[in-house]
């Protein structure tokens, strides 16, 4: 790539024309002489977020680290270059390293009760044990910890919580003593209502949301990152289970009917409301274009591109624009994405630091 690039488009959220240029993998708003213009006219975004994402994980838990660079490649290829890793066996901190990869902020690994979650994805442990298991992943993560909700108990043969409401409380409580956030996988109704008042930060797929949580997380600014792409698993995930607990599988039917109005009132209410995949379980990477076009089938195209962008960014702490001296992290666009949903799934131009790939021309 070369060292100097140049960019003139519009930008979003703004909406003002802008002329851009990137040297050495900065931002410039300063004219650089022999920059190479690769982009004139088209839309411009701050690079996209996938805010639920699990890079050094596939379906039979941790991954070796050639997967993981293919993984980050293909999430970055989508324009991704924030991901929040919200669980993962591997250890990935070698992409720090990497200006040509996307940041990745780390929730350290899935909290679970043995059996009770998917083999080799979580630390499992007793609930007597949750509160200095969260010590340990809150060292381990990047100001996040993931607990496990609510899974399938085998004896119920039912979603049910895993954690007492009490330690649950204590153990959150204990996270942000050490300054950081907890978010909960939760599918169903109990587990999701006992975490929003145990006093978690962000819910996981959201699929068993009442009006009343709905109502504590906008008051709260509790998160809420749907998975909408993911929640389209769930007849899979009911068929399967049906033979041998075929209430859970009606339960799972369920939830995936009700998803989107729940969506829509979070939206409606005020929820925080962000983008993420789930890829790198059962979802493969580089979907998060897809997940922004699916939201905004509810949410209405500018606040799913804020959930998938810039409203993401800032959540995370990252600008929410374009800043002259940052590292590049841009996604260009030959359409207004807000009118025309396809081109999410296909940029342009995606530029992150020094890397600049020129996609579906």
């Amino acid at each position: 790539m070369p060292d100097r690039l140049h960019l003139t488009g519009t930008l979003l959220p703004s909406e003002e024309a802008c002329e851009l240029w990137v040297v050495d993998g900065k931002i410039s708003d300063e004219p650089v002489a022999g920059a190479v213009t690769i982009m004139t006219g088209g839309w411009i975004l701050p690079g996209l977020v996938d805010a639920h994402c699990h890079v050094g994980l596939d379906s039979g838990g941790a991954v070796d680290r050639a997967t993981a660079e293919a993984q980050a490649t293909a999430d970055r290829d989508a324009g991704a270059m924030l991901i929040r890793d919200a669980g993962s066996p591997s250890d990935t901190r070698w992409i720090d390293d990497r200006d040509d990869l996307p940041m990745i902020i780390r929730a350290g690994r899935h909290l679970a009760r043995p059996k009770r979650y998917l083999r080799d994805f979580a630390e499992e442990i007793e609930p007597a044990d949750l509160v200095a298991a969260v010590e340990r992943q809150a060292a381990a993560g990047d100001g996040w910890v993931k607990l496990v909700g609510d899974w399938i108990d085998r004896d119920l043969g039912d979603l049910a919580p895993l954690w007492p409401v009490d330690l649950a409380t204590a153990a959150i409580a204990r996270a942000h003593e050490l300054g950081v956030r907890v978010t909960a996988h939760v599918f169903g109704e109990q587990a999701t209502a006992e975490l929003i008042t145990a006093g978690v930060d962000g819910i996981e797929h959201g699929t068993g949301l009442t009006a009343d949580g709905i109502a504590i997380m906008a008051e709260r600014r509790i998160a809420l990152v749907p998975t909408v792409i993911q929640v389209g698993l769930f007849e899979r995930f009911a068929a399967q289970g049906e033979p041998k607990f075929p209430a859970y599988a009606k339960h799972m039917r369920a939830l995936q009917a009700g998803h989107r109005g729940i969506l829509a009132d979070a939206r409606d209410a005020g929820v925080p409301i962000y983008a993420g995949t789930d890829a790198g379980g059962y979802q493969r990477h580089g979907l998060i274009g897809t997940e922004i076009a699916r939201m905004a089938e509810v949410c209405g195209a500018p606040d799913a591109l804020a959930a998938g962008s810039w409203a993401a960014r800032s959540w995370l702490g990252r600008p929410d624009r374009l800043v002259p001296g940052e590292r590049a992290e841009l996604v260009g666009y030959p359409a207004d994405p807000r009118a025309d949903l396809t081109v999410l799934t296909g940029p342009r131009h995606v530029v992150l630091g020094r890397t600049h790939s020129f996609l579906h021309g």
